[in-house]
Order: structure tokens, then sequence, then C-alpha cells
């Protein structure tokens, strides 16, 4: 499992003019079950994802593909974990 912190690099502005398309990127990994959770951090300075993946190297070729990134508008932090405590229905991802 990894945690993927994101740090907006340049205020909110580019944020919202490229969060349609993050957005957009954030479903396509929901759907392959890549992506468990996701959201912004409080205060709006970066976003938080909970990422399903095989190795950090997979979270590297995603994240690649992320708007944010490929617009420069978020820099991105990979802490990998291994979770040992959970809630039964997310067993499949563990």
């Amino acid at each position: 499992m990894f945690i993927i912190l994101l740090t907006y690099n340049h205020g909110i502005e580019p944020v919202l003019l490229h969060l349609d398309a993050h957005c957009t990127f954030l479903d396509k990994y929901y759907q392959t079950g890549k992506f468990i959770c996701s959201g912004a951090q409080k205060p709006r300075t970066g976003g938080v994802i909970i990422c399903h993946a095989d190795s950090k190297t997979q979270v590297e070729e995603i994240i690649r593909e992320d708007p944010f990134r490929i617009h420069d508008v978020a820099s991105y932090q990979i802490i990998e974990f291994e979770a040992t405590k959970y809630i039964p229905e997310i067993q499949n991802y563990i």
C-alpha cells in the first residue's frame, strides 16, 4: 500500500485550472482498483491518495499520467506502508 502526498507548487489557481483533468485521471485508477481513496488536504495545500500498487515503480508510473504532474501543479511524495489492521471491506486491496 502507498500513500501519495501531493503538495501544490503554485497555489490554488493552477489546481482549479487542471482539476477536471485530474479528476478524470483519478477516476481511471479508481476503476482499475489502484486508488482506494483520495482528497484535498486541510488546509488546501495539496492532496492525498491511498493507492494499492505492486511497487513504488508502479506508483511512479501512474502519477506520471496525472495532469497535476504534467503541468507542474503539484509535487509528490510516495510513502510505502504495510497495512496490518483494517476494516474487512478492504481485504481485497491489502
